[in-house]
């Protein structure tokens, strides 16, 4: 697959735009780790291989656990995430799945229990955030960045 254009050299407004709600986001005070967790769990769901290397490679970065990111297509049965970890993972699948599921009230209750209501409206931009980064990597095919030649043969 060829990338199509570089969305982000063609608009450059765009780019400052969106890198400034991402800003906002990585400064709102929730823990590097969760945003991680969030942002490789909705490229998941979207398919997004960009986002999923650079997110993987930072998540690693910080000290998480490849076990763990083995395990976010799971995490339902998985036991190795805490409870604010499952709410956010809710939440950020009940939101990237918008059209699906409308953001089901039960969901939304414990995500309620682990976040503050200052936390919640933060980690709802994030999971805003990372959708509209996928949207545009895929988009336009954007090429995941990967370490070595073999791995892109």
């Amino acid at each position: 697959m060829q990338q199509r254009l570089d969305a982000m050299k063609v608009s450059p407004a765009a780019y400052k735009a969106m890198t400034g709600f991402q800003a906002y986001v990585d400064q709102s005070g929730l823990e590097r780790s969760l945003l991680e967790l969030v942002k490789i769990r909705a490229s998941q769901i979207n398919g997004c291989a960009f986002c999923l290397v650079m997110h993987t490679n930072d998540a690693r970065k910080q000290g998480e656990m490849d076990d763990r990111m083995h395990l976010l297509n799971a995490w339902h049965e998985a036991p190795v995430f805490n409870a604010r970890e499952r709410a956010a993972l809710a939440w950020t699948d009940a939101l990237t799945l918008v059209s699906e599921t409308h953001a089901p009230d039960d969901v939304y209750e414990e995500v309620r229990r682990q976040f503050s209501e200052k936390e919640l409206v933060d980690l709802t931009a994030a999971v805003v955030a990372i959708n509209a980064w996928n949207r545009f990597a895929i988009a336009f095919r954007a090429q995941p960045q990967l370490k070595s030649a073999k791995a892109a043969a």
